[in-house]
């Protein structure tokens, strides 16, 4: 494993240098997004090759996506803590390994561990790559940059799909895995030499929260085994017991939490308004994007006719898109300031929604391609004014701690929604029925997110900042 100590200052953040550390950062994220969709169009033959049903298989991203959102709070408040550098190089060298793992994996439940395994590595390169992008960025081309991460993080989002198709086509499923690892080699090169090192936080060595770092995974586990139970009709004697138990977890989560001297989940950053506005819209508009992503290629393949690469490509319009919109949004939302440019694009995706959920299942290829690239143009303009409006509400010595919480607010989205998909698909592949509930679950989460975002704060850079006003607020947890 590289040396990841951190040293005393920040080097020069010229542009130059600028430049190589923003590349560096989104080398390493687009490793977490890449994998949490490549797998989806691979499930079917994952699910033959090592003998599960599809609704077990599911777990392979519902699993995936528990352990990020659990984790990221936590190891954004260590990289904090301890240095992003060090955070970032380490979470990468075990990312490696995980997918190493992975790919030789003998049997369902060793690939489950090591799927889990890249989550956990993986929640440790997220945060802490945001929380530089914030360190080194000057704030009058900060969502800039953040679209142009985002951008580049949805486009491999969206590559996932047809990739993963590719490999799987040409090497079987295994391969998804093995080629995250020339991709971990280079991300690991280039950030040994530009990420800058930092001075550790004072408080550093602050009381870990053991018992919300516990508490929090399971929390979300059930959570999603419950809305798995609902959607597939379980008796409600067994419901009842499960949701009384996870909602008992989620009151003493939060009870520890606020008494906390560091809590996990920070959940005093929820008493900024255009935190929490932007959370929760990343939250719905998360959940929206990924049960279509997920949704689509099993109702593809349910119609019969389309190649796995067929597929991804049609998956890959709504991150083209996306990608094609980010980088403008971001000057956008630099000169008109967070909430405009976020609005307008979650009220384009919301639009984009409709046709999928009045059509369902039966809608037409063509159709459907365009509602992607709809969506995707919403999503792409929404984004970058919504990341930096969260992070920007936070303190800057809690950036990285902020960016995690921001980040499990659109997993936890990305839970409830596969938890919800794998109950209405059930074990049956080919029985396309459930298609109709989950893109009507697509167009309600989108609008939901259109709703929230309006809380968010209209200020343009160079003008009050929360970065500033905010630390009383957070200071303590």
């Amino acid at each position: 494993m590289p040396d990841t100590s951190e040293a005393s200052t920040i080097p020069s953040t010229g542009a130059r240098a600028v430049r190589w550390t923003v590349i560096a950062v989104v080398l390493g994220a687009t490793l977490m997004p890449l994998n949490s969709t490549m797998i989806a169009v691979a499930l079917p033959e994952v699910t033959d090759d090592l003998g599960v049903t599809v609704s077990r298989s599911a777990w392979l991203v519902t699993a995936y996506l528990v352990a990020l959102a659990s984790l990221l709070p936590l190891t954004g408040d260590l990289a904090d803590r301890f240095g992003r550098r060090r955070m970032i190089l380490s979470g990468l060298t075990v990312f490696g390994f995980a997918s190493i793992g992975s790919a030789v994996s003998p049997d369902f439940e060793t690939l489950l561990v090591f799927r889990i395994l890249q989550a956990i590595s993986g929640s440790m390169v997220l945060p802490a790559g945001w929380a530089v992008i914030r360190e080194v960025v000057p704030e009058h081309r900060r969502a800039y940059a953040f679209g142009l991460m985002g951008s580049i993080i949805g486009l491999s989002a969206g590559a996932g799909p047809p990739v993963g198709g590719l490999l799987t086509e040409l090497a079987g499923w295994r391969a998804i895995f093995y080629v995250n690892v020339p991709v971990v080699a280079s991300a690991l090169l280039l950030g040994w030499r530009v990420l800058p090192r930092t001075r550790q936080r004072d408080g550093a060595g602050a009381q870990f929260d053991y018992a919300g770092a516990i508490l929090l995974p399971i929390v979300l586990a059930g959570l999603a085994g419950v809305l798995t139970a609902i959607a597939r009709g379980a008796p409600w004697a067994l419901v009842g017991t499960a949701a009384t138990a996870v909602a008992g977890g989620a009151v003493l989560l939060a009870f520890i939490e606020t008494r906390s001297s560091s809590p996990v989940i920070q959940p005093r950053l929820f008493q900024i308004r255009a935190f929490t506005a932007a959370a929760g819209g990343v939250a719905f508009s998360n959940m929206a994007m990924y049960v279509t992503l997920l949704a689509v290629p099993l109702m593809l393949t349910a119609r019969g006719g389309y190649a796995t690469i067929e597929i991804g490509l049609v998956l890959m319009a709504l991150s083209i898109a996306a990608f094609i919109v980010s980088p403008v949004a971001g000057r956008f939302a630099d000169r008109l300031g967070r909430r405009t440019p976020t609005v307008l694009g979650l009220a384009i995706s919301t639009a984009a929604a409709f046709p999928l959920a009045f059509e369902g299942s039966d809608i037409s290829v063509p159709v459907l391609v365009a509602t992607l690239i709809v969506f995707g143009i919403g999503f792409g303009i929404a984004n970058p004014g919504m990341q930096t409006g969260a992070i920007e509400a936070a303190p800057a010595d809690r950036t990285a701690a902020a960016s995690g919480v921001y980040s499990t607010s659109r997993y936890f989205g990305s839970i409830v929604g596969s938890a919800i998909l794998a109950g209405l698909i059930g074990a049956d592949r080919t029985n396309v029925s459930g298609i109709d509930g989950v893109f009507i679950l697509a167009f309600v989460a989108s609008a939901i997110a259109l709703v929230s975002v309006i809380g968010m704060t209209a200020r343009k850079p160079g003008g009050s900042s929360p970065e500033h006003t905010g630390s009383t607020i957070v200071a303590g947890g």
